[in-house]
């Protein structure tokens, strides 16, 4: 899952999250680096991370990473100015934050990483989320990955 991550990396500019999931990835991954037990695979992925640069959208967070920077306004309009950048893909990490932006429609992929985990609880991608119209996605590629994890890639139709 990690190689993969990495190869995805190659064609990001940007990662946007929302606070909460900010708050899981750092200072995890970068501390991952400096950690003399972590995995050649998790010190690979942890340095690709922390090369991209963040967005976090955030109404408390005032303290943030060097290469990131803290967005307190509407998430639509601010993710509208940067689709408007030159550059490769913005990723979008999380639950909240994603169903805001696909609700408002500014999703054009979707990267679905199926886990051969049952949780049995916690939030579900869309869960309360009414969207203006029906969304049909074309699956572009799919990948099962040696751990058993499934990777579907869709592109917005």
């Amino acid at each position: 899952m990690l190689d993969y991550c990495v190869n995805l990396f190659q064609d990001i500019d940007l990662i946007v999250y929302g606070r909460k999931t900010y708050e899981l990835m750092i200072p995890y991954w970068p501390d991952v680096i400096k950690d003399p037990t972590s995995t050649k695979a998790e010190v690979e992925f942890a340095q690709a991370f922390d090369a991209i640069d963040k967005v976090v959208f955030s109404r408390t967070l005032d303290k943030i990473e060097e290469n990131a920077r803290i967005v307190h306004d509407n998430p639509g309009d601010e993710i509208r100015r940067l689709k408007e950048q030159p550059g490769k893909k913005i990723a979008v990490g999380g639950v909240s934050l994603p169903e805001q932006l696909i609700a408002l429609g500014l999703v054009d992929e979707f990267d679905f990483i199926i886990h051969p985990i049952i949780a049995g609880e916690g939030r579900r991608l869309l869960e309360g989320t009414n969207l203006q119209e029906r969304l049909n996605l074309k699956l572009v590629d799919s990948k099962v990955l040696k751990s058993g994890i499934v990777v579907l890639h869709y592109l917005k139709q």
